[in-house]
């Protein structure tokens, strides 16, 4: 393939009205690395509360010094800059001080989903040569087990439990490093990390469903939250002594940009996710209070709104459903609202129109990312002035290029039509960790191929047409089929599966698995039920199976390819 495809259709979209008023189409960007983002915060809102965890505060400055002694403390510990040091844990004020803490000290943070097996735990570990993990009473069982079958040696921390986090049981702790020992470090000083460090292994799925670990260094965390942040404040970013502030762009303020310094938004999106942990440092380089609360019930979530004066939200579409289905949705104060972003999958026309509805002052936004790009690739433009259509992700964001390629991706197709997405900018990623294969396949001469499928209108907004044939989206997150094929291959009364996702109202699809029984093996509920239990027992809750059903065959093509468009037909997808 060539590097520079051919260009079949020489009309470029005019994104002249799509454009957000009073920005410029291309940034500076800092060059430092990830630490300089909570530098900026501490020095610009020292004394503003960064993260409220229940009862518990950490002001920025605070903030700021508790992780350059988690800094201090890893350095004592042997951790290098680059060395990896993995986040197990669930969203609460401590994993913040953890994350920021490894950052600074130049480590490589592998954010990994505390709702692992320990088999699967241990693999990712062992895999990201994770030579430090912080972890949680309620996972700390888990890390344990996954520590006893590893032939790596590694320190384990455990964090306190807060009002954000599940409970845990004490006794899970014993052995492990509590988080106050490492607190009791002298600050680490006068370092600062270099951009071309990996900042982030973030784990996703490759084409193969195995988890591969993308490389985000600094510089792309950097400019990817950059871009984001000017995006929605109207502010630019300026480097001053290893600090990161902001200033304001002239002429770009709208009623509905966020004022750096004075928002409020509650952290939902689980952090080992890339959307919750980029969007985080967002929150953070624009002086926001960040609301960690415990597992999301929509109620409670609207009388947090209320009662907190929230200005921004973000989260999936399944977020925004479960909170238009809630009881007590009309009876609350919604007016400080004035942004809402949605990522990670399409949100519906009609809920787009609810919600605005619900949130009267807000403005509801799309976009479309990936963690290949760190987070962010197109976004709405925060303005009421600017026409995006309903269904559009948005346009690239500053300094991003949008090309819809063939199949092959030798060639970029006419406006309109619909094809392959492919990417670049300075939030494009390193590639895969150990996989230089595959980050050959997936990056090609400064352009990310993203596997989704898209199509640009002439003012170059962006529609998302379809995702990696295969791919199930469980609630904003990626189920690869193969895997849980395979898997359910292992079961003794099975001999030949599929899985492919059906419609949910709730979790947007569902992993659905389609199986040929052994000869003998007669079909039964206590045989389907076995085999979904077959499932659960090795994948974490979002990858279960949640139905199996029985066939004579699977349907297939005259070279023996499964056709999963019947199987999904024949579920009504």
């Amino acid at each position: 393939m060539k590097d520079l495809p051919h260009v079949s259709d020489v009309r470029v979209p005019d994104t002249t009205g799509s454009w957000p008023t009073g920005l410029p189409r291309s940034l500076d960007y800092p060059e430092c690395g990830a630490d300089a983002i909570l530098a900026g915060a501490a020095r610009s809102y020292p004394n503003r509360v960064a993260l409220r965890d229940g009862d518990t505060t950490l002001t920025f400055a605070e903030l700021h010094d508790r992780a350059l002694r988690v800094a201090g403390s890893l350095r004592i510990r042997g951790i290098e800059p680059g060395d990896a040091v993995a986040l197990h844990m669930p969203n609460s004020l401590w994993y913040v001080v953890a994350y920021y803490g490894a950052l600074c000290s130049g480590a490589a943070v592998a954010p990994i989903n505390p709702a692992q097996p320990a088999a699967e735990l241990r693999r990712q570990l062992d895999d990201c040569a994770a030579k430090v993990v912080f972890t949680h009473p309620s996972c700390a069982a888990t890390a344990l087990a996954a520590q006893m079958e590893s032939e790596c040696e590694r320190t384990l921390v455990v964090i306190p439990a807060t009002a954000a986090g599940p409970a845990g049981s004490e006794a899970t702790t014993t052995g492990l490093v509590p988080l106050a020992e490492l607190l009791d470090a002298e600050p680490l000083t006068n370092y600062r990390v270099d951009p071309d460090l990996v900042a982030h292994l973030q784990l996703t799925g490759g084409t193969t469903g195995r988890s591969k670990a993308v490389r985000v260094l600094h510089r792309n965390l950097v400019a990817n939250v950059v871009q984001t942040t000017s995006w929605r404040t109207g502010h630019a970013a300026t480097l001053d002594d290893g600090a990161i502030t902001l200033t304001p762009i002239a002429g770009a303020q709208t009623p509905h940009m966020l004022v750096p310094g004075a928002s409020v938004s509650i952290a939902v999106a689980p952090l080992f996710h890339g959307l919750g942990l980029v969007s985080h440092n967002f929150a953070t380089l624009m002086g926001g209070t960040a609301i960690l609360s415990g597992r999301f019930d929509p109620d409670t979530f609207l009388d947090d709104v209320d009662r907190h004066r929230v200005t921004y939200l973000a989260g999936s579409p399944t977020m925004y459903y479960a909170i238009l289905r809630a009881r007590t949705l009309r009876e609350h104060d919604l007016t400080s609202v004035r942004y809402i972003g949605s990522g990670a999958a399409p949100l519906d026309t009609t809920a787009i129109r609810t919600l605005r509805e619900v949130f009267p002052r807000a403005m509801v936004t799309e976009g479309y990312g990936l963690s290949e790009a760190t987070m962010a690739v197109t976004m709405h433009a925060a303005s009421p002035a600017v026409d995006t259509p309903l269904g559009s992700v948005g346009v690239p964001i500053f300094d991003t290029e949008i090309e819809i390629r063939d199949d092959d991706g030798s060639t970029v197709l006419p406006v309109g039509r619909a094809g392959q997405i492919w990417a670049r900018g300075p939030q494009i990623t390193d590639g895969y960790q150990g996989e230089p294969e595959l980050t050959a396949r997936q990056f090609i001469g400064g352009w990310l191929h993203t596997g989704d499928m898209g199509r640009i209108d002439d003012y170059g907004h962006l529609f998302i047409v379809g995702r990696t044939k295969d791919l199930i989206i469980y609630k904003g997150y990626n189920v690869y089929p193969q895997p849980l094929e395979e898997l359910v291959c292992t079961h003794p009364a099975v001999a030949q599966a599929a899985v492919v996702g059906a419609p949910s109202e709730t979790a947007g699809e569902i992993p659905v698995a389609f199986v040929v029984l052994r000869p003998g093996v007669r079909s039964s509920a206590e045989i389907t039920d076995s085999i979904i239990g077959h499932v659960a027992a090795e994948v974490a809750p979002y990858q279960r199976v949640r139905a199996v059903h029985v066939l004579d065959a699977l349907p297939a093509t005259a070279t023996g390819k499964i056709r999963k468009a019947d199987l999904r037909e024949s579920l009504g997808a």
